[in-house]
C-alpha cells in the first residue's frame, strides 16, 4: 500500500458543484505535500502525458443517471496507461432535517469503469457526493440555509475520503447504493439515448437578455449560437446549466410552457418528436423577438416565478451561496 505523492484531477463542472469537490481535494492534497494537477475536462486534452506514479482522479455531475457526454468522451479519448484510478461523481443532493438525501449514480461508474480497465488502468475507488440539487427545471432552488447544510457536509466527507484514498487504501463507497443504480440503469440509457435532445431544448432567454454573449462563449460543449440576434440553445447542449448560473442579467428560463406542448403531443406523433422537438423551439425562438408572444413564452416558465427561485440568488449559484 503505497502512499499518493502524485495526483491528477480532472473535472467537468456547470453550476460548480463537481469543480468544489475538485478543489477541496486539490487543497487538502497540498496540505499533505501532495503534488496536484488540476484540470477541466471542457479545455484539458484527454492524450496528455501522465507519470506511472500520479493517481487520477475524474470528477463530473451525473446527467440522467450517467456521466454526461462530454465527460464520456473525454474518458473514451484518455490514453492507455496502469495508473491508479478513483471515479467521482456529484449527485442531486436535498435535506430532510439533518440529514443529506442521496442521489443515483446509475451507470456513470460502471461505464467510466468499464472504459479505463480496457485502457489498462487499476479502479481504486468510486466515491458519489450528494452536492445541493441544482436542477431547478424540475423543483425550486433550495434555501441558503440547505445549501450550506450540504455544502458543510460534503467538506467533511472530502477530508475523510482524502485520508483514505491519499494512504494508497482503496475507497468503493458506491458499492452502497448498488441495487438502487441498478434498477435505474434503463432510464440512464433512454436519457442518453433520446432524453437529453429532448432537455437540450429547455433553456431560452428572455427579454432580459442583452446579448452580451457570455453564455455563448463559456459553454463548454459550444451549443449555444446566436440566431436572430438572441441565444439559440442546439441538440449539444449537455444541461449543465453553466448558462444559467453564470447569466449576469438571470434572463436564461426553462420552457415549461414548451414542455407541456411537447409531451402532449409526443402521445400523437412519436416517429417524428425530435422534428417536433426543432420546429416548435424554432418557433419559440421566432415569438420571443414579439414583445407580446415573449412576455406569454415567459409567463408559462415556472423559473420566472419568485416562488421557483427567480430574483433570488438561484441555488445552482452555490459557490456564491457558500462564500
Amino acid at each position: 500500500m503505497k502512499k499518493v505523492s502524485k495526483l491528477a484531477i480532472f473535472y467537468f463542472s456547470g453550476t460548480g458543484n463537481a469543480k468544489q469537490i475538485a478543489l477541496w481535494f486539490s487543497e487538502y492534497a497540498g496540505k499533505q505535500g501532495i503534488d496536484c494537477r488540476l484540470c477541466s475536462i471542457s479545455t484539458a486534452d484527454p492524450i496528455t502525458t501522465i507519470h506511472s506514479d500520479t493517481l487520477i482522479i475524474f470528477i463530473s455531475p451525473v446527467h440522467g443517471f450517467n456521466y454526461p457526454k462530454i465527460t464520456l468522451d473525454f474518458i473514451r479519448r484518455f490514453p492507455k496507461g496502469n495508473n491508479r484510478v478513483v471515479l467521482m461523481c456529484t449527485r442531486a443532493g436535498m435535506r430532510i432535517g439533518n440529514i443529506a438525501t442521496p442521489g443515483l449514480t446509475g451507470i456513470a461508474f460502471f461505464v467510466s469503469n468499464l472504459l479505463l480497465r480496457t485502457k489498462g488502468y487499476t479502479i481504486a475507488g468510486q466515491i458519489p457526493f450528494d452536492m445541493p440539487s441544482n436542477w431547478i427545471a424540475i423543483h425550486p432552488t433550495l434555501s441558503r440555509k440547505t445549501v450550506r447544510f450540504l455544502f458543510e457536509t460534503n467538506f467533511s466527507h472530502v477530508q475523510k475520503h482524502a485520508e483514505q484514498i491519499f494512504a494508497g487504501k482503496k475507497d468503493f463507497l458506491s458499492h452502497r447504493d448498488l441495487v438502487q443504480d441498478v434498477l435505474v440503469s434503463p432510464i440512464a440509457l433512454g436519457y442518453y439515448i433520446a432524453g437529453r435532445f429532448f432537455l437540450a431544448k429547455q433553456f431560452y432567454a428572455s427579454a432580459q437578455c442583452n446579448n452580451c454573449g457570455l453564455c455563448i462563449n463559456q459553454c463548454p460543449v459550444k451549443a449555444i449560437k446566436r440566431v436572430g440576434g438572441r441565444p439559440f440553445w442546439t441538440f449539444r447542449c449537455e444541461s449543465c446549466m453553466k448558462c444559467m448560473s453564470r447569466c449576469p442579467q438571470k434572463a436564461i428560463e426553462v420552457a415549461h410552457g414548451l414542455w407541456l406542448v411537447l409531451i402532449i403531443l409526443s402521445s400523437v406523433f412519436t416517429p417524428v418528436f425530435f422534428l417536433i422537438i426543432g420546429f416548435l423551439y424554432r418557433l419559440q425562438h421566432l415569438l420571443l423577438a414579439n414583445r407580446f408572444f415573449g412576455k406569454i413564452i415567459t409567463f408559462t416558465s415556472l423559473t420566472h416565478y419568485k416562488i421557483w427561485g427567480k430574483g433570488n440568488p438561484k441555488s445552482n449559484r452555490i459557490e456564491q451561496q457558500y462564500a
